[in-house]
């Protein structure tokens, strides 16, 4: 059907008009409130609200740009108003319980309130190709390490570096977008280019080569599932990089090289009193593993932690844990039954 003739009847008062309008668009924007908030959930009620806006507001709608900018312009100000309200979850980070761990090498740059993102929530953004300002890759632009960059700036310069470096969209779009100077967003995009260049070249995992879930790269999952079930601490630290990072938002503590990465693992998760199993699956364009631990009453395994693993050639190099609440968004059930 015709978009203005959906644009019409949306503005009659046709709500299935309005749904049909939005509903191509709502996936990229679920992704890019992700990018500039860093929460799942976050994310959910910004794009929620920027629909009831736009809802609201269709009347105002010119047409001098695409209904597609226009839906960006509002779920990008959403954003930046959901920031400036502080409304992030969780806003401080938490202690780790207390497994006598060894003393973390520093403080992380993974903020708090990070979530993991679903790769099932990516597949819909195939035929979503950035405009050509873009600067970065669609794989870089969703994986952990850039998110966490993103969130090291400032709101405007994280919404200036997203509309300009990820969708590629031109200054004079994006100066519009934000009610802003070309001038203005040209200084805040060099000021976070600084911030996010030099926060991936120190992260562990920088740019990522090659295409993602290769062959080789399913190799290594299988390698670390195994490990992990059989609680081999030696193979597993075989698949690391020699300086490795751990952490673990929303504590901000991270933990670095091969010697750490075992003291921890021996503290944190190859204990006499657990096992585990693991179930593989994506997040962020990334492998992840959801493990879980045996119920010591018997009988069950609970979800006890998403790890989310940075690949490096053919070695780990960075391994970020979530708590097991991140883990019915990827399809992880609460429980595994026993098996034989």
């Amino acid at each position: 059907m015709d978009v203005s003739d959906l644009i019409a009847r949306a503005r009659a008062g046709d709500h299935h008009a309005f749904r049909d309008l939005v509903q191509g668009h709502s996936h990229e924007l679920h992704v890019h409130c992700y990018r500039i908030l860093g929460s799942v959930q976050d994310a959910e009620d910004a794009l929620q609200e920027t629909l009831v806006s736009a809802w609201r507001s269709l009347g105002e709608f010119g047409q001098r740009s695409s209904l597609r900018t226009w839906l960006y312009r509002i779920a990008t100000n959403r954003c930046l108003s959901m920031l400036r309200a502080d409304s992030r979850r969780p806003r401080s980070a938490t202690s780790l319980p207390d497994l006598a761990l060894p003393e973390p090498a520093g403080t992380s740059d993974v903020p708090p309130w990070l979530e993991p993102y679903p790769d099932v929530l990516l597949d819909n953004l195939a035929d979503q190709a950035p405009g050509p300002e873009a600067r970065y890759e669609t794989t870089e632009a969703i994986s952990l390490a850039f998110i966490t960059a993103l969130q090291l700036l400032p709101p405007r310069q994280r919404a200036v570096l997203v509309l300009r470096d990820v969708l590629g969209y031109r200054a004079s779009e994006v100066a519009e977008m934000l009610d802003a100077t070309q001038e203005s967003v040209q200084s805040a995009l060099k000021r976070a280019r600084a911030t996010v260049d030099n926060h991936l070249a120190d992260s562990g995992g920088g740019r990522p080569a090659g295409q993602p879930d290769t062959a080789a790269e399913h190799q290594l999952v299988a390698r670390l599932t195994d490990a992990l079930e059989r609680a081999d601490l030696d193979a597993l630290v075989e698949l690391f990089v020699a300086d490795v990072r751990f952490s673990m938002p929303p504590a901000v503590l991270e933990y670095r090289g091969v010697d750490m990465a075992r003291r921890v693992l021996t503290a944190a998760t190859f204990r006499p009193d657990r096992s585990f199993r693991v179930v593989p699956t994506r997040a962020n364009g990334q492998p992840a593993l959801g493990m879980y631990v045996a119920d010591v009453h018997g009988g069950v395994h609970r979800g006890h932690t998403l790890l989310v693993v940075t690949i490096v050639g053919d070695r780990v190099s960075v391994i970020t844990g979530f708590d097991a609440s991140v883990m019915p968004r990827f399809g992880l059930p609460r429980m595994l039954p026993e098996t034989d």
